[in-house]
């Protein structure tokens, strides 16, 4: 099959769609349930280049979750802690490896996460299915599925759920091709692998960067090379755990996935944890309650009464000060940036977000103030020379 009709495109009026090989080539994917869509497609083709090329960088098994063309979360298949599996809900599941990078995956970024696009580097495992079965996502790609786990995902979202089975082998042609008003673009492909060896150009003051660092740093390029651009990405042992993109200005991007990289550490805060929830609700609503409590707004929800919906009693508040407190021991955080910084407030923001260590491309008239603010905080930074616009 060289061809596949679509029920519409990106919207319900752009009536005729499909998806389809050059040259009578046959498609390099098998629909094995559902009926995705066209920007399922997209998420799927941009999300499983994005895992495959993680596994084949560390050697570990990764998924990511897509939403609108650029990953949610993306993780390598890394232990959690009992705190991590209580917050991403799956300290009630037995784990496998790519159980864990979904997980991973899936938790860093709950809100953003919902109604995802699911992308497994490795066969589908039972473990993965169920924990697939339970979350509100649209489907999945992977290179297959056991038997087990195929049954699992057949029964999800009344038997519709998108299940597509890739071949781990394809490799597209060099040049690719994309119409935009009519007119035919056409570039090279971006082949750009990740080595530890990129790296190695450190003009920071401190040039320690220690191997789970440098892993990290290659998990924000990689997810960079798929994200929208202008894109950051945060990265702490394995997984994103913030990522701006489509910003127009970078530090907008350093800011947006600063604030989720400091939602993910205030989730695991003691007070956070303990916080009374209602047997009854649902894990969704507990993220949207959660997202308030650790807001700045949560005193006004907190006046009308609305805690009474989510909570057996009344909450004390966190305030600023524990906030400051608990975001003050997050430490260790490696960030990617896919082109130059071009002032110091983006390394200022993220300091703020316990970076320790940063890539960027470099090449900015002011790399001398970027590289003075790193060394203010103490961070090494590497200057890479890649850039990694995604459009």
């Amino acid at each position: 099959m060289n061809e596949l009709a679509l029920k519409y495109g990106c919207n319900p009026n752009q009536k005729v769609a499909r998806i389809f090989m050059k040259d009578g080539k046959e498609l390099p994917i098998e629909v094995l349930n559902g009926r995705p869509g066209y920007i399922n497609f997209l998420d799927a083709f941009n999300s499983w280049q994005l895992v495959k090329e993680l596994k084949e960088a560390t050697g570990l098994p990764a998924a990511a979750s897509f939403k609108h063309v650029s990953p949610a979360g993306a993780a390598l298949g890394l232990p959690m802690s009992d705190t991590l599996k209580k917050i991403y809900y799956v300290d009630d599941l037995e784990l496998s490896p790519l159980a864990n990078a979904y997980a991973r995956a899936r938790g860093a970024d709950r809100m953003s996460s919902y109604g995802d696009f699911v992308a497994l580097s490795d066969v589908c495992d039972v473990q993965t299915a169920k924990m697939l079965a339970r979350e509100v996502s649209d489907g999945v790609i992977a290179p297959g599925y056991t038997d087990e786990a195929l049954e699992v995902l057949k029964t999800k979202r009344k038997g519709t759920y998108n299940v597509i089975k890739i071949d781990p082998d394809y490799v597209p042609e060099l040049k690719e091709t994309k119409e935009v008003f009519g007119i035919t673009f056409e570039q090279d492909r971006n082949n750009a692998k990740f080595t530890p060896d990129m790296f190695e150009n450190r003009p920071t003051v401190n040039k320690e960067i220690p191997e789970s660092a440098i892993r990290d740093l290659i998990v924000s390029m990689i997810v960079l090379k798929y994200t929208q651009s202008n894109s950051v990405c945060y990265v702490k042992d394995g997984q994103a755990i913030g990522i701006g993109a489509g910003q127009q200005s970078r530090v907008h991007c350093t800011r947006l996935a600063g604030s989720k990289a400091d939602n993910w550490w205030l989730r695991q805060c003691p007070k956070v944890l303990a916080l009374p929830f209602k047997d009854s609700i649902r894990r969704p609503d507990r993220d949207n309650t959660i997202d308030v409590y650790i807001s700045d707004d949560y005193d006004d929800v907190l006046a009308d009464g609305t805690w009474e919906m989510f909570f057996t009693e009344k909450p004390e508040p966190l305030t600023r000060a524990e906030k400051k407190a608990w975001l003050a021991e997050l430490h260790g955080v490696a960030l990617g940036s896919d082109a130059f910084f071009p002032f110091g407030d983006n390394i200022e923001r993220a300091h703020r977000s316990g970076v320790d260590f940063i890539a960027q491309a470099g090449g900015s008239i002011r790399d001398d103030n970027v590289i003075e603010t790193c060394d203010k905080y103490g961070i090494a930074m590497a200057m890479t020379g890649l850039r990694l616009f995604h459009h």
